[in-house]
């Protein structure tokens, strides 16, 4: 995948000319206003979780990431069955975070920038279902952002092949087991996160600089 130099500069132009957004039937749930000094959550599929897991944790504003699987069919679902690709789950994060501190559109642009999402069902040499690009939207507001970014970025060329991510209305989410939950904090001599993780952590370090924990 190749992305063109100016994809983050361009991200942030397509937040500031947003346009209104279109009057379509709502087809998730709503939510209330947060309350001030209140929290909100995320919740993407990026492929594996390990490598992702790594970068949101490290954004100013985010206050908790859980590694788990959404989007299936196949209650209380265990890594053994995720793996199989039968169960319907994607592999994903559930991102809580501060927005007074973070937005939602800062993250949309973490997870455009961090992974493939031009590839259907894979990222790299992991393949099946459960690798899906994908958005679960918590509301209405989360489904206008994505679809308007997602149809953007289209539209700029930011990537060469077209945007696969799905969009996908967020109904539960399973935290996957202990084991997978901060793996690259407390497995960093393991070879997956030396040579996979570690690459791609420092490379989101550099990149996003001004959004990481002070």
């Amino acid at each position: 995948m190749k992305r063109t130099l100016t994809a983050m500069a361009l991200f942030f132009a397509l937040a500031s000319c947003a346009g209104p957004a279109t009057n379509q039937p709502n087809t998730v749930m709503q939510t209330t206003p947060l309350p001030a000094g209140g929290t909100d959550t995320a919740t993407f599929g990026t492929g594996c979780f390990w490598c992702t897991e790594a970068i949101f944790q490290q954004l100013e504003g985010v206050i908790k990431v859980t590694s788990g699987y959404s989007g299936g069919f196949t209650d209380n679902p265990d890594y053994k069955e995720i793996c199989t690709g039968t169960t319907g789950h994607a592999e994903c994060l559930q991102v809580v975070y501060d927005p007074a501190k973070i937005s939602f559109d800062e993250l949309l642009e973490v997870f455009w920038q961090t992974h493939d999402p031009t590839t259907l069902n894979r990222q790299g040499n992991d393949i099946g279902t459960q690798y899906r690009s994908v958005i679960f939207i918590h509301n209405d507001t989360q489904r206008q952002k994505a679809e308007h970014y997602k149809t953007a970025l289209d539209k700029s060329g930011a990537f060469e092949k077209p945007i696969v991510t799905t969009l996908e209305p967020f109904t539960k989410f399973y935290p996957a087991e202990d084991y997978h939950q901060n793996y690259y904090l407390n497995n960093p001599g393991q070879g997956y996160c030396q040579y996979v993780i570690r690459p791609k952590v420092e490379k989101f370090q550099k990149v996003f600089k001004a959004k990481l924990r002070k």
